[in-house]
């Protein structure tokens, strides 16, 4: 899995906001901060888990499946509008799809800077858990992992749930992604806060260990602001390929977030260590027997 190095430094940016239950104006703001981003200078750009409406799968509600559209649909046509007036790649975050085959997904779209879709990616691990009740909602993803290539860069979505699968970020380093997105939607549950104080510890350092065993960058976007009974934690942050935390936003205010990123650094984590070079398949059977 050696690879050649790639000297070549870019920039990319982090959209963390906060959500109201009016689409317009989500998808308004959305505008502004990705604006922001290209203005500084970021050519890939990543938005948030669920970003044009409210964290909804906090209750289980039949009439919020209306929700729902479409690909392509308002949301969509929205992204690639955003991506071709800045001039930048953008992994959008994630949207309540209703798939041609009328199941209903969590599906992120990647366009590239011409406003052309060149990934879509639904959201293949999926939580129920008390206030997050996504298995109602969501079916698993149908299209496997996805890798999407601009600019000499490959890079991968992953959704929040993703996060905690350390197959998923495997087998998109093994396809040659340098960059993985997770786009995030997580955040405090009063339980959780009492039981669990070291979550969003545990969340980051789940991510900056699948950037250091697989040798990529890896980009989490996540939102803030208190929606029902989740206070969402923020934090969004930019890891190297040697797990190394490069950049990361507050824990509640709004930001873009910029950071610089070498990917040459992927090449010289990767056939440094060994990692992905010395595996051994034939001896992990019992991952998909058990």
């Amino acid at each position: 899995m050696a690879r050649n190095p790639i000297h070549n430094k870019l920039k990319i940016g982090l959209v963390q906001a906060k959500v109201s239950d009016k689409v317009d104006s989500n998808l308004s703001k959305t505008a502004k901060l990705v604006s922001h981003a290209a203005r500084k200078g970021a050519s890939i750009v990543c938005l948030q888990e669920l970003f044009a409406t409210p964290y909804f799968c906090q209750q289980e509600r039949k009439e919020l499946f209306r929700m729902a559209e479409k690909i392509p649909g308002k949301i969509s046509k929205f992204l690639s509008k955003t991506a071709k007036t800045n001039k930048v790649a953008l992994v959008g975050g994630s949207i309540f799809e209703k798939g041609e085959d009328n199941k209903y997904y969590n599906t992120s779209l990647i366009l590239d800077d011409k406003g052309n879709l060149i990934g879509k990616y639904r959201k293949v691990h999926i939580p129920h858990d008390p206030g997050y009740y996504e298995q109602y909602y969501f079916s698993s993803g149908n299209l496997g992992y996805v890798q999407a290539d601009f600019n000499n860069v490959r890079l991968a979505p992953l959704i929040c749930y993703d996060q905690w699968y350390p197959e998923a970020a495997r087998i998109n380093a093994l396809r040659g992604a340098s960059v993985i997105f997770y786009p995030t939607a997580i955040g405090w549950t009063a339980d959780m806060k009492e039981n669990e104080p070291f979550s969003a510890e545990r969340w980051q350092n789940s991510m900056c260990g699948h950037a250091s065993m697989n040798g990529v960058y890896v980009a989490a976007a996540n939102r803030v602001g208190k929606e029902g009974g989740i206070d969402f934690w923020g934090g969004s942050f930019v890891t190297d390929p040697f797990g190394e935390i490069i950049k990361r936003a507050s824990s509640s205010k709004e930001e873009v977030l910029i950071a610089e990123i070498d990917l040459g650094k992927v090449a010289s984590s990767q056939e440094g260590w060994g990692f992905l070079e010395n595996r051994k398949p034939m001896t992990y059977r019992e991952l998909y027997e058990i």
